[in-house]
């Protein structure tokens, strides 16, 4: 089963459709009528389905089990054709999507038909079952107006700067950054020194970089000052990124909670500083991105998209 511990819950949406092709009229006519032997047609299909939308990790090897916040089954019928058209929406806040859940519960949706009309209709098919929609995932959040960016990580360490120690972390952002388009980003190694720390924050605002990504120094020993170096420079504080990723990295450790990382905008330049450990790094990234690009867009005087649901 793929791992999916990295994800954050979001609120995920799909909507799938199976067709059940009636071979005769008087099968429509008797499944509206409510005379079918085998009872209320449409209702025991609905009930076999809401099973079937719980059940789908059951059955399905590679299928999480997640929680069915709300499942929606309706019919469109089409009488010229003799088409009954199965619509299922699923809604969960989970790690992962609901397509196959919905899959799964339009096709239980139309066995369910089918086996209750064959002793009435021998020709009925079973067609087009498919995703239809689904919204919810990372790739809804993935801002493709912001162009590209002119962005920096930035190592803020005493051991990694006088060489007894390598970098992991900072090049480990390098890697996560580039799957979201952030390519060739300068790379600097500087000691826990305030000042430092400063000028050189301000020098990549000067030249106009659009993200600076600083890893180390948001811990409690007494060298850990990076936050107390930004705290002056920084014209707006988002404290919602910070807030987001401790509150993701406390699932995974009781330590998040104790870094003190902080995210806003110096002048133009969105700096970002995280833990200094590589899993605290990475973690960090994946709680925030792609979504928190959505700042650059906004910078430009786009509105926030609304997604669908």
């Amino acid at each position: 089963m793929v791992n999916i511990t990295h994800k954050t819950s979001t609120l995920r949406v799909a909507i799938a459709q199976a067709l059940v092709k009636l071979s005769s009229a008087a099968t429509l006519t008797a499944i509206l009528d409510k005379k079918v032997p085998k009872g209320d047609v449409f209702e025991v299909a609905r009930v076999a389905g809401l099973f079937a939308a719980k059940r789908t990790s059951d059955l399905i090897p590679d299928c999480h089990p997640l929680p069915i916040e709300f499942t929606q089954i309706n019919y469109q019928i089409n009488p010229a054709d003799l088409i009954v058209q199965i619509i299922v929406e699923i809604y969960t806040i989970y790690k992962t999507g609901v397509e196959v859940e919905a899959m799964h519960t339009a096709s239980v949706v139309a066995l369910t038909m089918y086996d209750m009309l064959k002793p009435i209709d021998k020709g009925i098919e079973i067609q087009q079952i498919k995703l239809l929609e689904k919204h919810g995932g990372k790739s809804d959040f993935n801002d493709e107006e912001i162009g590209k960016l002119k962005a920096a990580v930035m190592v803020c360490s005493d051991s990694i700067s006088s060489g007894k120690k390598t970098d992991k972390a900072g090049l480990t952002i390098i890697e996560k950054l580039a799957k979201y388009g952030i390519e060739n980003p300068d790379y600097i190694i500087i000691p826990d020194e305030p000042e430092q720390i400063k000028t050189q924050v301000l020098e990549f605002c000067q030249q106009e970089f659009h993200l600076v990504v600083i890893t180390g120094g948001t811990g409690l020993s007494k060298r850990d000052q990076t936050p107390e170096a930004l705290h002056p420079l920084i014209d707006r504080e988002i404290p919602g990124i910070a807030e987001a990723i401790r509150a993701y990295g406390q699932q995974r450790t009781p330590y998040a909670m104790l870094s003190r990382s902080v995210v806003g905008f110096v002048g133009k330049t969105l700096v970002m500083a995280l833990p200094g450990s590589t899993r605290g790094a990475a973690e960090s990234v994946d709680a925030v991105f792609p979504a928190i690009l959505h700042v650059f867009s906004v910078g430009k005087g786009n509105q926030h998209k609304q997604k669908k649901t």
